[in-house]
């Protein structure tokens, strides 16, 4: 089964730091990543999703997920298929 993630991330400028240290501590379970926010000529987006297709370990992944969960303004979900 795939296990993929979707993570909204409110307040992108003061939280991605944050994100970052999260996903890079779980790197070795990120197979993909990918990330969106708008931006255009004037300015760049406050928030960001990102999508993770994730490998591994669940009890890894769960705690992934709860780290982010600390995180204020993330809203990290898993999407199943």
């Amino acid at each position: 089964m795939n296990k993929i993630m979707a993570i909204k991330v409110n307040g992108r400028i003061a939280n991605a730091p944050a994100v970052q240290d999260v996903l890079t501590k779980y790197g070795c379970n990120i197979k993909t990543r990918v990330g969106f926010h708008e931006v255009n000529e004037d300015q760049c987006s406050t928030d960001g999703i990102l999508i993770l297709q994730l490998f591994g370990d669940d009890s890894e992944i769960q705690a992934m997920n709860s780290e982010l969960l600390k995180i204020d303004g993330i809203i990290p979900k898993f999407i199943e298929f």
